[in-house]
């Protein structure tokens, strides 16, 4: 069995080759400001990433022909459920026309075609746990003002994947169980999995602040900043200058607790408010289970921080045991996923708008 994985990111293209049950080659391609400047949308850049998927399919010999699946990250689709999705023409319209944020997982099901159209009819082109998987409960919905809903937005492939992997590690069953999963890294998200669903879950705009995202802010301060800065400036400023790189100057974690253990002492209260508001997001989301949780799952690349996973473990331990899964899952939780649709473990479900 052969599967080809893709996972678009802002500055890279993660590629993996899966062969009968683990990855042969895997490959983190980045892209210079240089190449991506004369695209104005993530999406415009179809051509430029295919084209670089197939020089690396190329010099591992890898054969479009002889692929059993490919499969992509999931963009901003409208919610929808859990598991895989088979590509389909309806999708890649609303990828491309229809859909109101531009982020480039939405490239994963368009290239996923792209490298399907290269091989045969026989080869699957799918995407697995879309960013937009919605699994919420109707009371996790309610934002506080009529007209806006909270939405399920966040790291799904990779949270569910390690919510999974922690539940049958720890002896658990993931649909008996309930476990919190905290994905830091650019962006936090954290989620409650419970009895096989991920009921609610906290994104990067409404909860703790990350290396580069602002987490949610003191609204009345916000509405007056509104006015200063255009829409563009405002969505740069919460996803790209906020968090600990407003502070720091920079998002690199190693770097700024190499200055704290140098002395920074401002720089410190500010990276011990980075971890006390995650551990308020985990807190949080423990109450929508009475406190009954099995386990707290760190991961992403944060998580690599013995001072933030020790921080962490200090406020939270008391509600549950905290499992480390640092890093990041994504492309073997994608490989798994295809494999399991392959071998018709799982069936690929299909997309529709409306």
């Amino acid at each position: 069995m052969k599967i080809l994985a893709i996972n678009p990111g802002s500055t890279s293209t993660k590629v993996s080759y899966y062969v009968d049950g683990e990855i042969i080659e895997e490959q983190s391609i980045s892209h210079t400001a240089e190449e991506l400047k004369d695209f104005q949308r993530p999406i415009d850049q179809i051509d430029f990433r295919r084209d670089i998927l197939l020089s690396f399919m190329e010099e591992h010999g890898i054969d479009p022909k002889e692929l059993d699946a490919v499969v992509g990250r999931g963009g901003i689709l409208p919610p929808v459920a859990a598991g895989a999705f088979e590509v389909n023409d309806e999708m890649i319209h609303y990828l491309k026309h229809v859909t109101k944020v531009e982020h480039p997982s939405n490239l994963g099901a368009v290239l996923a075609d792209e490298i399907k159209r290269q091989g045969n009819e026989k080869t699957l082109a799918l995407i697995y746990d879309p960013v937009s998987v919605d699994q919420f409960e109707d009371v996790a919905r309610v934002s506080g003002l009529k007209g806006i809903e909270r939405k399920s937005i966040g790291h799904a492939l990779n949270m569910r994947a390690v919510a999974m992997k922690v539940a049958r590690e720890e002896g658990l069953n993931y649909n008996d169980a309930t476990l919190i999963v905290a994905h830091l890294g650019g962006g936090n998200s954290i989620s409650i999995h419970h009895k096989g669903k991920m009921v609610d879950s906290i994104s990067d705009d409404e909860g703790p602040f990350s290396t580069e995202r602002t987490g949610g802010l003191p609204l009345k301060y916000v509405i007056a900043l509104c006015y200063e800065n255009s829409e563009k400036e405002m969505m740069r400023l919460y996803k790209r200058e906020g968090g600990l790189k407003s502070y720091a100057g920079t998002s690199d974690a190693r770097e700024i607790e190499a200055r704290i253990d140098g002395g920074d002492e401002e720089l410190k209260v500010v990276y011990d408010a980075f971890i006390y508001q995650i551990a308020k997001g985990i807190g949080g989301l423990a109450t929508v289970a009475n406190g009954q949780v099995d386990r707290i799952v760190l991961t992403g690349g944060v998580a690599h921080s013995k001072r933030v996973v020790s921080g962490l473990t200090e406020r939270v331990g008391f509600i549950a045991p905290v499992v480390i899964e640092a890093g990041e899952h994504e492309m073997i939780a994608l490989s798994k996923g295809a494999e399991r649709v392959v071998l018709g473990q799982e069936t690929a479900q299909k997309f529709q708008y409306k």
